[in-house]
């Protein structure tokens, strides 16, 4: 566990986006994130310059098999072990693995083999990397100040998101494959001074009684039963798993699908993509700003189905600046719904479980959104888009009904900022 030099007092006196060890934090992540961004460009292009489309497809798809195959067990080894050395674990694997592929390339060809190995080993070691940098948040603020938190660290994935990719396309073109991946290296390793020097604080009378840890089995059903159980935590998972299925597949694949459908171009493909992530990003600066926003249980169901409902109506507009409009419309009321849930999700956890709960939310993202990707592509081709659009709204709808139903989850409350922390 983390010595007592690492520990903060339970009594936070600044807000988040004043707070040095949070800020340090949120810088961490960030240049892990573009490091990220960067490494994923690398592949790519890496890949598309030595095999053909079917090649590229399997080494970008490479990664994802390990990491949704391990990523409960990776929110075992978060609870099991202190999630901040997990932590620089796992991210100084990230870095020396990708530095080693840098090097590997750089010697030879980037062969087809080399880019799959090193896709399924970064895969592997992500999947202990999410749930412990997802289950940090509540050990380094306190719960009045986590919702702020949730919107400061949507905003450095935004930030990540714009800055990875020219990164990547820069190093490319100026040193090929190994410059690119070198520059990701770099990236991730600047994320580990900031790291060290982030605090964990003493959780007090929030820490429950640490049981006795049994067999990895054992703990990973034991997490699952916690969040089965949970009034609260149980329904918002569940929550958060339709709507992933419903709307990431409809909006990732099927928006692609409809632009090429109305004649759009990839200009137009390129507006709505943008739009949408700026109603992602402007309500991820609500959040952060505000710090919390009253009745969030109701307010989380609320911006569900609004979001649900513009993801329905975006393939009948007639017109692209309709399309866009909607589009930062659902991102605005996606972005609020999955900080909500993602912050009461760990306002509620017991802090024992905190790594195999963010393992469950994170899988529902990473492993079940992709599944449903070939079925809408099939649907679409059957049925067209605007009757694929509006039954995956209806079904993500769905979680609006679970969410209601739960007294639990329409109840629910951010906790109020103490008195004396001013934003």
């Amino acid at each position: 566990m983390a010595t007592s030099e690492t520990i903060l007092p339970e009594r936070a006196t600044t807000p988040a986006h004043r707070d040095g060890n949070v800020l340090r934090w949120l810088a961490a992540y960030t240049t892990s994130l573009i490091g990220d961004s960067v490494y994923f460009v690398a592949l790519g292009w890496s890949a598309q310059k030595v095999a053909g489309p079917t090649e590229v497809g399997l080494v970008m798809a490479s990664g994802a098999l390990p990491r949704a195959l391990l990523m409960l067990g990776g929110g075992v080894v978060a609870d099991r072990f202190d999630p901040r050395r997990v932590i620089l674990g796992s991210d100084a694997l990230r870095c020396l693995l990708i530095l080693t592929a840098a090097a590997a390339v750089a010697l030879t060809a980037p062969a087809v083999w080399i880019l799959i190995t090193v896709a399924l080993v970064f895969g592997a070691v992500d999947a202990l990397f999410v749930p412990a940098v997802g289950a940090l948040p509540p050990l380094i603020t306190s719960p009045d100040q986590l919702a702020r938190v949730t919107g400061m660290r949507s905003l450095s994935m935004r930030l990540s998101q714009i800055a990875g990719p020219p990164i990547g396309g820069l190093a490319m073109g100026l040193g090929g494959p190994a410059a690119a991946f070198t520059a990701a290296g770099l990236f991730i390793a600047l994320s580990l001074p900031l790291l060290l020097t982030t605090r964990i604080r003493s959780l007090g009378a929030r820490k429950a009684e640490k049981p006795e840890p049994g067999t990895a089995r054992q703990d990973l059903l034991d997490g699952l039963r916690y969040i089965r159980r949970h009034r609260l935590i149980g329904p918002l998972v569940a929550v958060g798993a339709i709507c992933e299925l419903g709307l990431v597949s409809t909006l990732n694949v099927g928006m692609v699908l409809l632009n090429a459908e109305r004649g759009w171009g990839p200009s137009g493909y390129g507006w709505i993509v943008s739009s949408f992530s700026a109603g992602a990003a402007a309500s991820a600066a609500l959040l952060a700003i505000a710090g919390r926003l009253p009745r969030a249980g109701l307010m989380l169901a609320g911006t569900l189905l609004v979001g649900c409902a513009g993801a329905a109506a975006i393939a009948l507009v007639p017109t692209l600046w309709l399309a866009a409009v909607l589009a930062a419309v659902i991102g605005l009321t996606a972005g609020v719904f999955g900080s909500l849930d993602h912050a009461l999700i760990q306002t509620a956890a017991d802090p024992a479980y905190l790594g195999r709960v963010t393992s469950v939310v994170m899988l529902t993202m990473v492993g079940l959104a992709p599944l449903s990707y070939p079925v809408v592509g099939a649907a679409i081709g059957v049925w067209g888009s605007a009757s694929v659009f509006v039954g995956c709204g209806i079904f993500a709808s769905l979680g609006v009904i679970i969410a209601l139903a739960s007294g639990a989850v329409r109840h629910a409350e951010l906790p109020r900022q103490r008195p004396g922390v001013t934003a």
